[in-house]
């Protein structure tokens, strides 16, 4: 059984399980602004619960393209009550959505138990704050930094490359004593990548999960379906539900996604006819 720890819960992920997106944000993509204030962020929360969300993902920083950063201070007061309103009345586990170790320390001691990194733990004293957080960690590739990761991505070979860097983070964490049970891999669908290294990396998905590790994906509402729909954000439902069936059907575990009950439907039908009933 594939199971992720995430401090004093046990993630069953035997079948694929939606994390639902709770931005905190004045400026994200796709939803920036609607959910800014904490009371509004946790009933949105307790709404995605109710549709199907196994985890919820909250973030005060976005990592959107152009997107520049904000000082820790403001992240804790963006993110820090709507934690802890969703821990007192979800029982959902809850992720924080963040690079800095005084944030992951925060949220962890709000009752966080998983701590998703679009930087993979790489900056100084984030591996030594999540292992001592007893969450679960998702290290996710970028090439490059938000602010700059889409103006000219580059590889030699995208699916062996991200391979390689989600390896080489898995083994930092395992040295610096997080347990295997604990690690999640994201291969940074639209950070610092084409739509043709995309849609690459979503053929070879299989590929790119070092050892057991379970894949979460990020493909909720990204530019790749405006590309390919020519749609807006708000506009990419019925392409995020393909993208998300076309990850699950290929072994992520994890879905991140804005839309949970339309995914969750989706998932659910996929396991009927995968698993005979």
């Amino acid at each position: 059984m594939l199971r992720l720890r995430c401090a004093d819960r046990l993630l069953d992920l035997t079948r694929p399980c939606v994390m639902g997106v709770i931005n905190v944000t004045p400026d994200s993509f796709s939803d920036g602004g609607q959910f800014a204030g904490a009371a509004a962020a946790i009933e949105h929360g307790l709404r995605l619960e109710a549709e199907g969300a196994m985890i919820l993902d909250v973030g005060g920083e976005s990592t959107r393209p152009g997107a520049e950063p904000v000082p820790a201070a403001q992240e804790l007061e963006r993110v820090l009550p709507v934690i802890e309103g969703l821990r007192a009345a979800s029982g959902a586990i809850i992720s924080i959505d963040t690079s800095k170790p005084e944030v992951m320390r925060a949220a962890a001691a709000a009752g966080a138990g998983l701590i998703n990194d679009v930087h993979a733990l790489r900056d100084a004293d984030a591996l030594e704050a999540a292992a001592a957080s007893g969450c679960a960690v998702c290290l996710m590739h970028m090439q490059g930094e938000p602010r700059t990761m889409q103006q000219a991505p580059h590889y030699a070979d995208v699916v062996p490359e991200v391979r390689a860097f989600l390896a080489a983070r898995r083994a930092a964490c395992l040295a610096a004593g997080i347990a295997a049970e604990r690690i999640a891999c994201d291969p940074g669908f639209g950070f610092g990548k084409t739509l043709e290294h995309n849609l690459a990396l979503l053929r070879r998905l299989g590929e790119l999960a070092p050892g057991e590790t379970p894949l979460m994906v990020g493909l909720s509402r990204k530019s790749m379906l405006g590309k390919l729909t020519d749609r807006r954000p708000g506009a990419r439902l019925h392409g995020s539900v393909a993208l998300a069936l076309i990850a699950a059907s290929r072994g992520a575990r994890i879905i991140r996604a804005h839309d949970v009950a339309p995914t969750v439907d989706a998932l659910r039908v996929l396991a009927a006819v995968t698993e005979g009933g």
